[in-house]
């Protein structure tokens, strides 16, 4: 039976920016594959090329060199690139610089609409909103009239989500979603995010700077250092048979990963 086209696939994989001594290589040589329906976290310290190799996967920015498919098929010859963000969406750390502040979040969350190939009528449109905004627990009435200067951080994270719900992805891209909230909010918007995982079948690419959670939610490990892929695996292998000294760094962060008697099950 033939292996299954992996979700994304790179070879090689490089984004530099600027030129001679002034070149900056943000992602350097990776080669890697995330399959269909795993979550995989990135991690590393900040500047470590986690942000711009999800930009990539995101169709953000371009390859310096290097191959970069999705389902076997070249990024960069994907085509329309409404279709690409169709399938791949993100839910980035600062929510605020998601949404425009001059529109209410309902016009916002209506526009998500545009990127289907047949725009649904208006009560259709409507009663997908107010079920999503249900989905990560948001009261639609409340929000009506709303801007989003008037919410809390961790409102508008479950907005981001809820445009996850309306599009229905079959990838997201997590780029710190959790940075910005308290510790109450942070478990809430994970939670929303495995029930996403679950009831649409995605694919997860989790960027983040703590070990200690990519851990409690991922299928593998990346982790990142300058650029590089300097070590990938199961979490279990990662965190308690670390090959890296970059790995080890992380883990003194938080010593309780790594014991013995820690376990995922």
């Amino acid at each position: 039976m033939p292996a299954e086209t992996p979700c994304f696939e790179a070879r090689n994989l490089t984004r530099a920016f600027g030129h001679g001594a002034r070149r900056k290589v943000a992602v350097s040589d990776a080669t890697f594959t995330i399959a269909e329906r795993e979550i995989v976290s990135l991690v590393g310290q900040s500047g470590c090329g986690k942000s711009v190799l999800a930009k990539l996967l995101l169709r953000l920015e371009k390859p310096s060199s290097g191959d970069l498919l999705y389902h076997g098929r070249p990024i960069a010859e994907s085509g329309d690139p409404r279709a690409y963000w169709r399938d791949v969406q993100a839910v980035f750390q600062d929510p605020y610089a998601a949404f425009n502040q001059f529109f209410t979040i309902r016009s916002q969350l209506k526009a998500c609409f545009r990127l289907f190939d047949r725009r649904p009528p208006e009560a259709e449109m409507e009663e997908r909103i107010d079920q999503a905004l249900l989905a990560v627990n948001l009261r639609p009435r409340e929000l009506d009239g709303k801007y989003p200067f008037e919410l809390s951080g961790g409102q508008m994270q479950r907005l981001l989500l809820a445009r996850i719900f309306i599009l229905r992805p079959r990838v997201l891209i997590a780029d710190e979603p959790t940075s910005m909230v308290d510790a109450c909010s942070r478990a809430g918007i994970l939670e929303y995010l495995m029930k996403l995982k679950e009831e649409l079948s995605m694919t997860i690419v989790f960027v983040t700077h703590d070990i200690g959670l990519a851990y409690y939610v991922s299928d593998r490990l990346f982790i990142l250092h300058e650029g590089q892929i300097v070590e990938q695996g199961a979490p279990d292998d990662v965190t308690q048979r670390p090959t890296s000294p970059f790995t080890r760094q992380l883990l003194d962060d938080i010593p309780s990963v790594h014991r013995p008697w820690v376990s995922r099950a």
